[in-house]
């Protein structure tokens, strides 16, 4: 397997984008990411989107995207909800890795907000099972609340419990001038937040919203070129029952504890050389179990771990660094392009504000649906 590098990188502002589409968007960050490289270098074009052709009427974004770009190349469109984003990296990793290519091109991007909410929630909740789940009227939050409601009764735990991963998320987004959300809260605040799916909270639950990230991914050949070169140094992924009631166990992401074993494994590191992490977290809940799967925290003291401080910009594990979900927004299927935007600014020393110190490597995972699906990728500085 050859090396695979991550050169340019580039993301919109997430926000309700309502005067611009989709593919104003996409060429946004797709332009940015490629900067003065030679189009005619692109040998592939991955796209990651998992509400496009609900929502935008749109679909071969692929071909689409790629030909107002002015690029003539494979164009593909990856969809796996929630992670679409992450599993369209994998395919530019493994085209490369293969030796099938040495130029790619990786492209999250999602459109939402020009619809109804009941249009949007209907849409999202394609990433559940379509008989079993969303026909008898169950959203994608209504999902992570029957997880969270499980959850502190097993562990006899009170909601609050769950607080500090909004807080801390927060506290980061401020720092981070894409985010949505760029202001603070606290615990108290949390706390007096209305019900949306009990006993999921307003401020426990991230805004779905509008934007574009993009990474170029090249090999060994053009990374001599790159400046500050962050390596792929592990990708993985794995996947579960997409149905609940199907899982033998509720509260054990068998499909995130999975794929990140294997891309450790594939990096040849243990979980304590990570300096940073991302994850699915538009509630509380999905962090907690997310930690629990990757082995950072015994089942049931996830939020220990939140309220110890330890994912904090200043902890043993930062994590959300630029305000992941909650604050950044959740930019559906685009999120696992904008973790890897995110990561590498922090490895390459240029996130501002909420710069993590001696920050080295770095861990990315992205859930689709209910955690059915998992892709996890690591980053590294590195050196050629």
């Amino acid at each position: 397997m050859n090396q695979v590098f991550i050169a340019g990188t580039a993301c919109t502002a997430v926000r309700e984008h309502y005067d611009r589409s989709l593919l104003d968007l996409a060429l946004e960050a797709l332009h940015g990411a490629v900067g003065s490289l030679d189009p005619s270098l692109i040998q592939a074009l991955y796209v990651g989107n998992a509400l496009g052709d609900t929502l935008s009427e749109q679909s071969q974004l692929g071909a689409y995207i790629a030909g107002a770009a002015g690029l003539n190349c494979e164009a593909v469109r990856v969809e796996a909800a929630g992670a679409s984003g992450a599993l369209a990296l994998r395919q530019g990793y493994l085209a490369i890795a293969s030796g099938q290519a040495d130029v790619v091109v990786v492209l999250g991007v999602e459109k939402a907000t020009d619809k109804l909410d009941a249009a949007l929630q209907a849409a999202l909740a394609l990433g559940l099972d379509g008989e079993l789940e969303r026909a008898l009227g169950l959203t994608l939050t209504g999902a992570w609340a029957l997880l969270m409601q499980r959850y502190l009764h097993e562990y006899q735990l009170p909601a609050t419990a769950f607080a500090p991963f909004a807080v801390n998320a927060h506290a980061n987004g401020a720092g981070n001038r894409h985010a949505l959300y760029r202001f603070a809260i606290n615990a108290q605040k949390w706390a007096n937040a209305g019900q949306i799916a009990e006993p999921l909270n307003m401020l426990d639950c991230s805004t779905v919203a509008d934007g574009a990230a993009a990474v170029v991914l090249v090999s060994q050949r053009y990374a001599r070129e790159i400046a500050q070169p962050i390596a792929i140094v592990g990708s993985a992924t794995s996947s579960t029952n997409v149905a609940l009631a199907q899982r033998p166990d509720l509260l054990w992401l068998e499909a995130a504890a999975a794929s990140g074993n294997n891309a450790l494994q594939q990096a040849k590191l243990k979980r304590d050389a990570i300096n940073i992490i991302e994850l699915s977290d538009p509630h509380g809940i999905a962090a907690a179990l997310s930690l629990e799967a990757l082995g950072y925290a015994e089942r049931g003291h996830a939020t220990q771990l939140a309220a110890e401080g330890v994912i904090a910009k200043d902890g043993a594990l930062p994590l959300a660094t630029a305000g992941g979900y909650k604050a950044r927004g959740d930019v559906g299927g685009a999120t696992g392009v904008y973790q890897v935007v995110e990561l590498v600014a922090q490895l390459r020393g240029q996130a501002g504000a909420n710069q993590i110190a001696n920050a080295k490597t770095a861990l990315a995972q992205c859930l689709g649906g209910v955690g059915a699906t998992a892709v996890t990728h690591i980053l590294q500085v590195a050196e050629v």
